[in-house]
């Protein structure tokens, strides 16, 4: 069929040659797909392209970053998994106990200290008097048994270039639980927590300034990623590159960039 087909268009001054004839048969099967192959690889270069660029605009804004400063509590794992929903029952417990005041009222309390000095625990030293040990040992004796393991941001985290430090208004202890329970205690070459800050919270500068300095982390090259939009602040003002990990973005002069998903963004930084 396929030769009567070549007869009737004139080409059987070709026939002689097998080797021709099998490429114009073939040429005769395979032209109908040719111009769908044609329209959609462009279309599939066109996303690649946009891929690429968007990754590419993404990570020449962190060129220059050697050190990555992560908050803890909603920033290494989900808000979904709810720990402060723990912590802020055993907060109001303890304030109840500590000022007579029922719990609605003590949990009031708690939120007015945590928007007047950065977190309750400084409203409860300045004004009752208290023991920032034994009342972080007291709130952080949460279950954590809920938190997953998470290799990919596992993977994400250690495939930055440079130096990877835990900075948390919880305690120390706290955050090494939580990072154990997500399996990312082998991606931070060291955990800060607010007893290093002499239990001066973010987003005051004094507690940026010492915890850097325990730490020699060079602000111009650094990287903050937070949940909390204020405790960006003093970090974009010390140079560095701020990172708001929130389900809502944000517009504010101190948020360089925002994300609902840290393992797809830090993807996009590797070098």
């Amino acid at each position: 069929m396929a030769v009567n087909r070549l007869k009737d268009q004139g080409v059987g001054v070709l026939l002689g040659s097998t080797r021709v004839l099998h490429c114009l048969v073939l040429a005769l099967v395979c032209i109908p797909y040719a111009a769908e192959i044609m329209v959609i690889k462009p279309q599939r270069l066109q996303i690649y392209n946009g891929i690429h660029k968007k990754t590419t605009m993404v990570a020449q804004h962190f060129s220059h970053v050697d050190t990555w400063v992560f908050d803890l509590d909603n920033t290494l794992y989900p808000p979904s998994a709810d720990l402060f929903g723990q912590m802020d029952a055993r907060f109001s417990a303890y304030v109840a106990r500590l000022t007579g005041l029922d719990t609605p009222r003590a949990l009031q309390l708690c939120g007015d200290y945590w928007r007047a000095y950065g977190s309750t625990l400084t409203g409860l030293m300045k004004h009752h008097d208290v023991d920032p040990h034994h009342f972080l040992a007291d709130v952080h004796d949460i279950d954590v048994s809920h938190l997953t393991q998470d290799a990919a941001l596992l993977d994400a985290i250690t495939q930055l270039s440079g130096r990877k430090i835990v900075y948390t208004n919880g305690s120390h202890n706290h955050a090494k639980r939580v990072l154990a329970a997500r399996g990312l205690s082998q991606a931070f070459d060291a955990v800060y927590g607010v007893e290093h800050a002499d239990f001066k919270p973010k987003p005051t500068h004094d507690a940026f300034a010492k915890v850097f300095a325990k730490d020699g982390v060079t602000t111009a090259t650094g990287a903050m990623f937070e949940d909390e939009a204020r405790n960006l602040a003093v970090p974009h003002a010390l140079g560095m590159r701020t990172v708001l990990v929130h389900g809502t973005a944000m517009e504010a002069a101190h948020i360089h960039h925002h994300t609902d998903d840290l393992t797809e963004f830090l993807s996009q930084l590797r070098r």
